[in-house]
């Protein structure tokens, strides 16, 4: 039983239990001076040999390493089952604490060697853990809540855009039926008869190409030929090209005229003209 007036002071507080030697197994350990930078490692992997149990089983510690000589240092573990050193945590934990530090002395030793601590600061729950527990707990709570009430607004977002995009569909629709009905079938005739009439009076690309092969003397071929709208151009090589004005516009061309200088090249066998004439449409 642990008196009223000591349980008052144990919430929140580090607790250290000195406990008897009587409970703990002892044994030596000699090791090479080097290995006192690796002593928790080393005493660890060798609880299995030095005890009856494993490391994780048990509860141990070891002295300070005794001075180096001839090479080696010694020291003494402290260990006992995890099971005898529990009820001691649960009994200060139970009461609010919140470290425990679990310690042993040997006996008969110099009073620098003589203190083992076996479990150091072994936070067990106490009021700041739980504390922090309840905040983090609270904390993500509220992201998961934040999280669905997204996933919600997305979805509810995605519903109104999908309903408005038909509507706007829809009005699109009867605007177009609108203007359609609006236009009537008069309009419908006139733009049918206006786009046969433009076929009728639109000169024909093979009429043309005809219609200047026969007029061209055998002289005379052609690199280019453009048709815009009623204009020709005519790009091409003759002997004499002059007479090539005359030629184009007896064949209905009216009026034709250079558009460019007519230049002669070494590389070629006459005269490169370049001549634009008027198409005229068709009655």
């Amino acid at each position: 039983m642990v008196p009223d007036s000591l349980s008052a002071l144990l919430p929140g507080s580090h607790v250290e239990l000195m406990l008897k030697p009587t409970h703990f197994l002892f044994q030596s350990l000699e090791l090479p001076d080097q290995a006192i930078e690796f002593l928790d490692g080393i005493v660890r992997a060798q609880i299995d040999r030095l005890t009856p149990w494993l490391a994780s089983d048990a509860a141990f510690g070891f002295t300070q390493p005794s001075a180096p000589m001839d090479g080696r240092i010694s020291v003494t573990v402290a260990a006992a089952p995890r099971d005898v050193i529990t009820p001691y945590l649960d009994a200060m934990t139970a009461l609010g604490a919140q470290a425990v530090s679990i310690s042993t002395s040997l006996p008969d030793a110099q009073p620098e060697r003589a203190t083992i601590k076996l479990i150091k600061n072994e936070v067990r729950g106490g009021p700041e853990v739980v504390r922090v527990r309840r905040g983090v707990r609270a904390t993500l709570l509220a992201a998961s809540l934040a999280a669905g009430l997204g996933i919600i607004a997305l979805v509810t977002i995605d519903a109104i855009l999908a309903a408005r995009q038909d509507e706007l569909a829809q009005e699109i629709g009867r605007a177009r039926a609108a203007a359609v009905a609006a236009r009537g079938p008069a309009s419908g005739s006139l733009a049918a008869g206006a786009l046969v009439q433009r076929k009728r009076t639109a000169p024909s690309s093979v009429f043309i190409l005809e219609t200047l092969s026969k007029a061209l003397p055998d002289n005379t071929y052609l690199t280019e030929l453009r048709i815009e709208q009623a204009k020709l151009h005519l790009t091409g090589v003759t002997k004499d090209a002059p007479s090539l004005i005359s030629l184009i516009e007896q064949s209905g061309f009216v009026p034709a005229s250079f558009f460019a200088p007519t230049t002669r090249s070494p590389s070629e066998a006459g005269e490169r003209f370049h001549i634009e004439a008027t198409i005229r449409p068709r009655s």
